[in-house]
């Protein structure tokens, strides 16, 4: 009985830990025949696990999903992963689920060996999160797991979409990915009446069911969805844009910069275009000179002139006992 038990639970951890098995993979990793694999599928099955088989040369199992939710086997990592991550979400990341998070916290740390709980407990008391400048907003984790759906199924969706300044408007895309920044969700999908990739704040998504008919696939944004919604956001948040020419490869100037504060188009083997901003004219000009690398601005004509008071500063930062100038920077 004991080597049944065993075995039952060995056969569940390999159908959770891929899509499908054949039969005949199943009764080597476990040692067994084929028989005794198919007689150990019907006791999981009895036991409320939805088992699939399939017929044919490519015949085979797999774990499918049920009315209920059975027992899941993890492994060490898996199981620290999960505990971390419902840690984090009972601080209140995703709205409405901090409450749930705990419930499964607490059910999760009663099973777990004292060798994980160790590492858990390690890992939060190591961690410490600097607070936001100001809240983030709320995403109702029922909208997360819709979007999320409509993704992994390839679904059109239509939403009803608020703007940033308040205006609603009826959206249709095709869903590509969640990218979460910070506290905040955004969904990054093509906008099937603009014809381009969009990218949606998820707490400002209100879901329509049903969803549409299913689309192909297409070729993901430049760069990723990741990169997609930095490029967009930041570049939406800015008040004061540049274009700096960088005497430099592309490729060199991409590893100095983050795709969240810019962009890098080459221009040639040697130079490139930097396409960047920030919220103020300083920050913007001594971001540039950490390049560290030579570079020309000709636009806008303010941050112009702040780059060359810097320079006159620091110009007379390197002349001892000369007298500090009027010329100011903000």
């Amino acid at each position: 009985m004991l080597e049944t038990s065993a075995r039952l639970l060995r056969l569940l951890s390999l159908l959770q830990s891929r899509r499908d098995w054949p039969g005949a993979s199943l009764a080597e990793r476990l040692g067994v025949s084929e028989r005794t694999v198919r007689r150990d599928v019907d006791r999981l099955r009895e036991l409320g696990y939805p088992v699939n088989a399939t017929r044919g040369t490519d015949g085979g199992y797999r774990l499918g999903a049920g009315a209920a939710m059975p027992p899941l086997l993890l492994d060490d990592e898996e199981a620290v992963a999960v505990a971390v991550g419902l840690r984090t979400a009972a601080r209140g990341a995703v709205a409405g689920i901090e409450e749930t998070s705990v419930r499964a916290l607490a059910k999760l740390e009663q099973v777990l060996p004292s060798r994980l709980r160790h590492r858990v407990g390690a890992l939060q008391a190591s961690i410490e999160a600097v607070p936001p400048d100001r809240p983030g907003p709320s995403v109702d984790p029922g909208v997360l797991t819709a979007l999320a759906a409509a993704c992994r199924d390839r679904e059109r969706l239509r939403f009803d979409y608020r703007a940033h300044d308040g205006s609603a408007a009826v959206r249709t895309v095709e869903p590509h990915r969640l990218v979460s920044w910070g506290r905040r969700w955004y969904l990054v999908a093509w906008d099937v009446e603009r014809q381009d990739w969009r990218t949606f704040r998820a707490d400002r998504v209100e879901p329509r069911t049903p969803t549409g008919p299913r689309f192909p696939p297409r070729d993901p944004p430049e760069g990723g969805a990741a990169a997609h919604v930095a490029r967009g956001v930041s570049a939406a948040a800015w008040r004061h844009r540049a274009r700096v020419l960088v005497h430099a490869p592309a490729q060199v100037v991409a590893e100095r910069v983050n795709p969240a504060v810019g962009v890098v188009e080459a221009v040639d083997e040697r130079t490139c275009v930097l396409h960047t901003g920030a919220d103020g004219l300083t920050t913007l000009a001594v971001h540039l000179g950490m390049l560290d690398l030579d570079f020309q601005v000709t636009e806008p004509p303010e941050l112009v002139e702040r780059l060359r008071a810097l320079a006159d500063r620091y110009a007379r930062a390197t002349r001892p006992g000369e007298p500090a100038g009027s010329a100011g920077v903000g």
